[in-house]
């Protein structure tokens, strides 16, 4: 037999909230965004809201746009470089066989 307890797993101030209490929801618009793996999205926007013209996607990070034959092109993530790659980017090949040659002769002792 039950307890008797009729608010069981109830808070306080818990109960049916209608619109009469929390008052009425903002016009709302959906729209469908879709990205270049061909994924859809339709967050919602209140209606007076500026719709943003891209959007990402919630599957695949990619951007989405609002134009489904001609989605957004997806970032173009560079490779890691590594130290060497950087120092290879600001001397050439003559000026790393030339600190070579110094470095090499300061440890001969020749300097």
């Amino acid at each position: 037999m039950a307890s008797g307890n009729a608010i069981r797993g109830s808070r306080v101030g818990a109960g049916p909230m209608g619109e009469a209490e929390r008052g009425e929801t903002a016009p709302r618009l959906r729209i469908s965004f879709w990205c270049s793996n061909g994924h859809e999205t339709q967050p919602s926007f209140a209606s007076d809201a500026q719709v943003p013209d891209t959007w990402d996607c919630p599957r695949c990070g990619f951007p989405a746009g609002t134009d489904q034959e001609n989605p957004p092109d997806p970032p173009r993530t560079e490779p890691y470089k590594t130290h060497l790659a950087y120092v290879r980017e600001r001397r050439s090949d003559e000026d790393g066989e030339a600190i070579l040659a110094e470095a090499l002769a300061k440890l001969r002792g020749e300097l």
